[in-house]
């Protein structure tokens, strides 16, 4: 199966390329960084695609920092919406036979707690400007389904990994820990601490991404979560301990989101029950990896 990755030079992306050449399929990529063409290129979208010809399309490529978000609304709104309109349009052109678009489980808002978890008929109801985008690239996802294009989304809740950019919870609360350490300081600043996630080793994740793309129904929407939730400070503990270093964590006010959703927990039995896919990578396998690759990065920059 011939396989494009848009986004592939990303944090998933390189790792959605390693698990699909792992299981055998030849695997293109194209990222903006790499001199790849712009979402908003229409022109540059339809000539890549037609040129390479791909069997399925993996669309990862997306303004994905919800913080960035609220800075930059407009933007985030024409790559995430605009930027899935191009390349779904150049897919049904190129006659491509099934494509995949990534959203992400802040379309669900604010959920009660008597709601959780999460499944995917609740009512989406987006609270930042991100996930505004997000409900926008979905909506033209249906649209393309009902024209004929075989497309699924992937509702991504957290995924977490080595490698993954310090903009992120996760990346960016290791990084903190270890250069603490190596600093000798005994405190870091942090933004909320009771903020719950549900969190997915990246690995795991495009595992997820293909067997949809194989076994997914068009049309529909898939979340992709472990079904547990930890909270921030849980998080951080969790990092330290690996780390071997326990330090305070101090609350900034500058490091918290103008709105923050206290608590997302997915379900995910309707993409078990149609694809067969479950995590299988250990919460705690998941932040030994995070902690030996931030302090190899580091030591590297030392």
């Amino acid at each position: 199966m011939l396989a494009l990755i848009t986004g592939g030079s990303g944090f998933v992306g390189k790792h959605l390329a390693d698990h699909l050449s792992d299981c055998g399929d030849d695997v293109l990529t194209t990222d903006i960084s790499d001199g790849g063409p712009d979402l908003l290129d229409q022109t540059g979208i339809n000539e890549l695609i037609l040129s390479a010809q791909p069997q399925v399309v993996y669309h990862l490529a997306a303004q994905a920092d919800v913080g960035s978000s609220w800075e930059s609304p407009t933007t985030t709104f024409r790559i995430n919406a605009e930027g899935t309109l191009n390349v779904l349009s150049a897919c049904r052109g190129a006659g491509v036979e099934r494509v995949l678009t990534i959203s992400s489980a802040e379309v669900y808002g604010k959920v009660p707690h008597e709601r959780l978890p999460i499944v995917e008929s609740l009512p989406l109801a987006p609270a930042s400007p991100y996930a505004v985008s997000k409900v926008a690239a979905e909506m033209i996802s249906t649209y393309e389904a009902s024209r004929g294009l075989e497309v699924m989304c992937a509702r991504s809740f957290n995924h977490f990994g080595p490698g993954q950019n310090i903009n992120f919870v996760t990346s960016a609360l290791a990084h903190r820990i270890l250069q603490a350490k190596k600093d000798g300081r005994k405190n870091i600043p942090v933004g909320r601490l009771d903020t719950r996630r549900d969190f997915t080793d990246v690995r795991d994740v495009v595992r997820s991404y293909r067997s949809i793309i194989s076994k997914g129904v068009s049309g529909e929407s898939y979340n992709v979560c472990s079904g547990e939730d930890r909270s921030i400070g849980e998080l951080a503990k969790a990092l330290m301990t690996a780390s071997g270093y326990m330090i305070d964590l101090v609350p900034d006010a500058s490091l918290q989101r103008p709105s923050d959703i206290p608590v997302l927990r997915g379900d995910n039995t309707k993409i078990k029950s149609h694809t067969g896919w479950e995590p299988i990578v250990e919460f705690e396998e998941t932040i030994k990896d995070i902690i030996e690759t931030t302090q190899s990065l580091i030591d590297l920059n030392s």
